[in-house]
This record gives C-alpha cells, sequence and structure tokens, in this order.
C-alpha cells in the first residue's frame, strides 16, 4: 500500500481474525475455530461493507471455500488464483490484512482486487473474468520446467466466468499438457445478473443429476472412510471411487478435454471441502472440482437479492442504523443512455441491443423487459459479443455493443476485423469510461480513444452533458460506418440547453472568450465551466464542448487558435493517444503554432482506486488545477512566429 494509506482500527472485535498476520494457523484451527472464524469473517464483511458500495454477496458466498483452501495449502509456497477478483475480501481477511481491512477501496488503502504489493499470497492484480485458468496453467508449466513440481497451482473461477472463451482454451491446453492443476468451479448460478447460456444449463444438470443425489451420501461415506494422509493405496482407492462417481454423474464436458471431473460438493461444509480438497490435491493432472456456493450466503437479503447486493450502495450509517437508498442528484450517463437506447428501439425495429452480462451495471433490465427479442445477454464473452453484432449488423440490422471501456479491450480484434474492416455501422456505447473510482486500474476505461481512433472511417465521440446523449445514439444509429460513444460512471451534466442537432465532425461553443479557450472532451465539460467560473475575475475564458475526436472539428482548432490566446485540450483518458493528441495532430497539420497548446489529460501509469473528483485533481483535471494552468498559459503566451 502506498504511504498515504489512511490510519484505520477495525470495525468490530474479531479475535481469531486479528491474530492471524498471515493464513498459517487455519491447518491447526478445530471445526468450532474454523465455524466461528467463518462468523468474524461475515461480521466484518456485513457490518463494514454495508457502509460503502463495494462487492458484498459475492464475497459472503466463499467465506468457506477461502478457509478451507487454506487449511489445505500453503499458498506463500503454493499458488492461488482468484478469477476476476472480486470475491477476495476472505481471502485479504484471512491473510494478515484484517487490521488494514476498513481501509479497502479507499485511497492508499487495500485495494479491493488481489493485488501483489499488498501480499505474498496475491499473484495477480486482476478484476476481468476468465484469465485465471490460463495464468494457472502457465504458471504450473513454468514449476515443471524450473523443478519446482511440489508446489500445486488452484484457480478459483465462477460459473459466470466460465464460459468466456479463454477458460475454454485454457481447458484445452491445460488437458493436453496434462500437469497438476486443480481447477475449482465456485458454482452460485450467478455472474452479475443470472448467468446465461446452454453452459449455465449444463452446470445446472450437474448440480441436479439425480443419480447424484442418490449417490451422494453414500460416496461421501466412503470418503470418511479414507484417511486424507493414508498410504498410496488408500489415496488411490479414493481417486478410484471419485471416478467412478465422475462416470456415473456426468461431468463429461470435461473428462472429454481430459481434466479429471470432481463433484459437485457443498462448498459452505468446511470438513468436506477438506476431504475433497486433500484428494485432489494428491491426483495427477489437470482435476476440476465443482463446488456449489450460495451468492450472499449469511445475510438473509442478500441472499434473497444477490443482484442488488452484489455491489449495492452503503445501506447502514457508521452506527449500523439502516440508510435510504433512494436515489438522489442527477441521473448518470448510464441512465441517459439506456433511455436513449429504449427510444431507438422503439423507433426503429433494426436496432439491437449487445450486453456482456453487464445488463445490471448498464441499467439495461428495462429494455430486456420491453424488448425481450431484440436484447441479447451473452455473457461474460466480450469477443463473441462484437462478433455477433457484427454477424446482425452484415443482416441489416442496427447492432447497439454496450459495455464498459475497460471490458471492450478484450475484443479489440473483432473491431478490427469483423467491424472496421468490414465497414458495417455497429455501435459501441463504452460506460465507465474515464476513472471509475475505488474500482481502481483493472477498471478505469482510460484507453479507449487511444485504442478506436486509429481505425478507418470510425467515429469516436462523447456527451459533455444529459441533453446531447440521445441525439448522439440518433446519429450513430442512421450513420453507414462504425462509430463509439464514451461516458463515465459520473452523473451528467445538466445544462439549460438542448442542442437542436449533432453534426458528425463538429464541436459545440458554449461559453465565449476573449483570452483563451478550455476544449472539453466528454464529461470534462463540467469542469471546464467550474474552472472558467473560477477565473472570470482575471481572464475571459471560453469553452468549448468538442464532442467528437475523430473526426475531429479542424474549422474549431484554426479559430480557436487564431491571435495569441492559449488553448487548454482536457479529457479523462491517457494522454498518449487521446483527445489531446488528435487536436495537436491536426493542428500541426494545419501549420498552427502548437506551442499555445496544453495538453491535461491523464498522466502514462497504472492509477490506483480512490475517489473520482479526487483522482481528477491528482492528475490536473480538477476545476481548480485547469484554472492555476490557465493563469500560467496566459501569463507565459509564446511570442507569435512571424
Amino acid at each position: 500500500m502506498s504511504e498515504s494509506q489512511p490510519t484505520t482500527t477495525p470495525p468490530m472485535n474479531h479475535p481469531l481474525l486479528a491474530s492471524l498476520s498471515d493464513a498459517s494457523p487455519l491447518k491447526s484451527m478445530s471445526r468450532d475455530e474454523l465455524k466461528a472464524l467463518s462468523a468474524e469473517i461475515r461480521d466484518v464483511l456485513c457490518n463494514l461493507l454495508a457502509t460503502r458500495t463495494a462487492h458484498f454477496a459475492s464475497n459472503l458466498g466463499v467465506v468457506e471455500l477461502c478457509i478451507a483452501l487454506h487449511c489445505e495449502f500453503d499458498f506463500r509456497h503454493d499458488r492461488l488464483i482468484w478469477d476476476t477478483g472480486h470475491q477476495i475480501y476472505p481471502h485479504k481477511l484471512v491473510t494478515g490484512r484484517y487490521h488494514d481491512f476498513p481501509s479497502i477501496r479507499t485511497r492508499g488503502g487495500l485495494m479491493g482486487y488481489p493485488n501483489p504489493v499488498e501480499s505474498e499470497y496475491d499473484l495477480f492484480m486482476t478484476g476481468h473474468a476468465g484469465c485465471s485458468v490460463s495464468t494457472a496453467v502457465g504458471l504450473r508449466s513454468g514449476d515443471v520446467l524450473s523443478g519446482n513440481r511440489d508446489r500445486r497451482t488452484v484457480a478459483v473461477i465462477g460459473d459466470g466466468a466460465f464460459p468466456s472463451g479463454i477458460v475454454f482454451e485454457a481447458m484445452n491446453n491445460a488437458g493436453e499438457l496434462e500437469d497438476d492443476l486443480t481447477i475449482i468451479l465456485n458454482d452460485n448460478k450467478m455472474s452479475i445478473c443470472p448467468r446465461v447460456g446452454s453452459v449455465a444449463t449444463y452446470l445446472d444438470r450437474l448440480r441436479s443429476n439425480p443419480y447424484y443425489n442418490g449417490l451422494k451420501h453414500e460416496v461421501t461415506r466412503l470418503l470418511d472412510l479414507v484417511p486424507m494422509f493414508g498410504d498410496p493405496t488408500e489415496r488411490l482407492l479414493a481417486q478410484m471411487k471419485e471416478g467412478v462417481k465422475a462416470g456415473l454423474l456426468g461431468g463429461m464436458l470435461f473428462e472429454e478435454l481430459n481434466i479429471r471431473y470432481v463433484g459437485p460438493i457443498d462448498g459452505h461444509d468446511v470438513t468436506m471441502m477438506r476431504k475433497y480438497l486433500a484428494m485432489v490435491r494428491e491426483m495427477k493432472g489437470p482435476v476440476l472440482l465443482h463446488v456449489v456456493t450460495e451468492k450472499g450466503h449469511g445475510y438473509k437479503p442478500a441472499a434473497e437479492d444477490p443482484v442488488f447486493f452484489h455491489t449495492p450502495p452503503a445501506f447502514k450509517d457508521e452506527r449500523g442504523k439502516p440508510v435510504s437508498l433512494g436515489s438522489s442528484g442527477c441521473p448518470p450517463f448510464t441512465v441517459h443512455a439506456r433511455d436513449a437506447i429504449r427510444r431507438q428501439m422503439s423507433q426503429d425495429k433494426r436496432v439491437t441491443i449487445i450486453t456482456a452480462a453487464m445488463c445490471q451495471g448498464n441499467k439495461l433490465e428495462p429494455i430486456r423487459e420491453q424488448f425481450p427479442d431484440r436484447f441479447f445477454d451473452v455473457g461474460i464473452c466480450e469477443s463473441h459479443a462484437v462478433a455477433f453484432a457484427a454477424g446482425q449488423c452484415k443482416n441489416g440490422m442496427r447492432p447497439i455493443v454496450d459495455i464498459y471501456s475497460t471490458f471492450l479491450q478484450r475484443s479489440y480484434d473483432q473491431i478490427f476485423q469483423e467491424v472496421a474492416l468490414q465497414d458495417l455501422p455497429v455501435v459501441f456505447l463504452m460506460d465507465r469510461a474515464g476513472l471509475t473510482g475505488p474500482d481502481g486500474p483493472t477498471h478505469h476505461g482510460i484507453f479507449d480513444i487511444g485504442y478506436l481512433r486509429v481505425f478507418p472511417n470510425m467515429v469516436v465521440m462523447a456527451p459533455g452533458y444529459a441533453g446531447e446523449v440521445d441525439l448522439m445514439l440518433a446519429k450513430a444509429i442512421e450513420h453507414d460506418h462504425a462509430s463509439a460513444m464514451r461516458y463515465p460512471k459520473a452523473s451528467a451534466l445538466e445544462l439549460d440547453r438542448i442542442p437542436d442537432e449533432v453534426v458528425i465532425g463538429k464541436s459545440e461553443r458554449i461559453r465565449e472568450g476573449s483570452d483563451g479557450t478550455i476544449v472539453a472532451y466528454g464529461a470534462m465539460l463540467d469542469q471546464a465551466l467550474a474552472a472558467a467560473d473560477l477565473l472570470a475575475d482575471d481572464l475571459d475564458v471560453g469553452v468549448i464542448n468538442a464532442r467528437f475526436v475523430k473526426p475531429i472539428d479542424r474549422e474549431m482548432i484554426r479559430e480557436t487558435m487564431s491571435g495569441d490566446k492559449f488553448v487548454v485540450t482536457l479529457e479523462e483518458h491517457a494522454k498518449m493517444g487521446g483527445f489531446g493528441s488528435a487536436f495537436l495532430e491536426a493542428a500541426c497539420e494545419e501549420h498552427l503554432d502548437t506551442r499555445k497548446i496544453h495538453i491535461v489529460a491523464l498522466r502514462d501509469e497504472f492509477i490506483e482506486h480512490g475517489d473520482r473528483e479526487e483522482l481528477l485533481a491528482e492528475h490536473g483535471l480538477g476545476a481548480e488545477p485547469i484554472a492555476a494552468l490557465c493563469r500560467e498559459a496566459a501569463r507565459t503566451q509564446p511570442i507569435p512566429v512571424q
């Protein structure tokens, strides 16, 4: 953690957790102590996380699984990869981070995802779904090559992430290599929302197999007769029994990939899981252990509504009293985009909406209900989502791919090959563009301008305020080439104006100014206006809503840079390849004096988690630092070149 980590104290008294500097004591705890440890973990989660926005239900569901894993493995030597990583909180608590836990998801505090900087127990900084099996296969291969064959590798992946294409690529590779590997399938019948697809249906059949229900007690009884640390013959007998069960009960999908299937077992029974983990630990080759859990387990409201409690807003105050969950303030860009999609789908039957397991996050449930035949949730399969959209588009539809900016990166080749190269008018809506606050570097959407504007014919735009979202989407749908619109998680600026139209490649002047101009791209318009207000007594600064980075408004650039006025560009994006870079490129091509241009963007670094406004200010994108830059730019204007 950084040196600015806030001073914190545990929210309550938890003697077992407080005593842990690492996870090794779990191995010697009694059943009663492990049960008490589970209760302490849930108490921390239910009392601390209720006071802030954080991943909640998914962490409640893996408490016993986490404990059982640390009882049977030593993950300072063995390897543990948590897929996606938002279910990492119990793991952090039992690996010596209890005393720092109240700082989680705050600036300078613990990250809400795995972070190797925090602990040797965290191998990768993860936040995207589906990659754990691939990295685990690679880790095990590296151990084999380096002679560390005694080291065990475990990947824990949820059933929501499991259908991702990369998972099957990894299992295909694992089955061929035949290296020892344990894959834990954490099956809670959920992603963020209820899971979708035929793989989910297959897992349901495994869970509800009548042969399994009839035999599971007998198999468990037989396993109880086999010591966890018996002689090789006894361990072999247990493995043979499990193999017979797998043959009777299913798991053939995995067996055909040369991966042993074991389970399903109760993911809230620590004793049972320890027996199975001890058994699969000794198995040769890749093994998949199917563990059934309940998302939100141990907290009734979360178990009954795991979708809402996936990442709920604060629902208790610091004293533990319930707080109102009513909405306040201006609606976020996400809601305005959702409403614009509904209007377009009502007016044009060609319009479809495609999302990748983000129905809840993108507020799309009303659209799913109103237009079920034109709503497609493809699961956590972003590459497929884009190629699927291309296929629809080729058939005359007008698909909208509504996806988080950071997740759209996963489909980059499909954007190039299936959409841009074919010159298909697919519309991309990039939610969570910019800084996502406490979610941190895995979720900040700060690269999309750079990776999209390089494609020929691609239109890249961003609304600066609520009133233009609908017009931009309408323009994108009627356009004959691919287009992309980015917007943040933040509330949308409400201006007392509704534009008559949006013209591709044209900006909008919001305020005139004689001393200089701030050109804001997208949601930075609110900071530009606030900075101009701060400067009102010193400088007469104009404000332009750029709207488009491609095609960029060259007429605006020529007019803005006429005379000796300074120009400041603002964007919530990495400086390299962003709006400021595009502005500078165009100014160079127009043979303008680029010394007057001041680019304010995010620094060339992976940005930590923290409050969005705080992070913006640190990168010079708050109203105060923008105003200070304008004063300095006006004072140090270059002498015009004759």
